[in-house]
């Protein structure tokens, strides 16, 4: 089963915590310090809550696919270069508390996308970043077709 994922950034973790909860009716599959995601079956949802800045409003970090196997990563990556898009590979990279294969592109107004596989369970985030900045294990980075990494986030 592959879902959707959504990423936000927000101020206030535990009061985002007790309103999603409340919207989506279930408990977060995963809490661990300034992080939480909701694995939602209906609809089939991966919510991830990172904590940011107090006092700023809630921002889109990233979007995603999350699939089962790294053979659909591999087979994603395939599909989109073949499209011509700009893809950034990450194998065994840890990324919000898990161990994952991924691939990252960009979509037309430069929102970040990644297909995406969890290997296995993590004791840190390791790469869990603000918004905007470069990372060096990226949890958000690749292009949009036409551009470079240095034109685009990773610059």
């Amino acid at each position: 089963m592959s879902r959707v994922q959504l990423a936000l950034r927000v101020a206030d973790l535990e009061g985002s915590i007790d309103f999603y909860r409340s919207l989506f009716g279930v408990e977060p599959a995963k809490r661990r310090p300034g992080y939480a995601n909701f694995a939602i079956a209906e609809p089939p949802l991966k919510l991830v809550l990172i904590e940011g800045a107090p006092d700023e409003p809630t921002v889109m970090d990233h979007l995603g696919v999350e699939v089962e196997t790294t053979d659909e990563v591999h087979a994603a990556t395939g599909r989109l270069s073949e499209l011509g898009l700009f893809t950034r590979v990450e194998d065994d990279t840890t990324c919000c508390y898990a161990v994952q294969d991924k691939v990252w592109v960009h979509g037309p107004g430069r929102e970040p996308w990644e297909v995406y596989t969890v290997k296995a369970d993590a004791p840190d985030a390791t790469s869990v970043h603000p918004v905007g900045v470069s990372p060096t294990a990226s949890c958000e980075c690749g292009a949009p077709a036409g551009l470079t990494e240095e034109t685009a986030c990773c610059g």
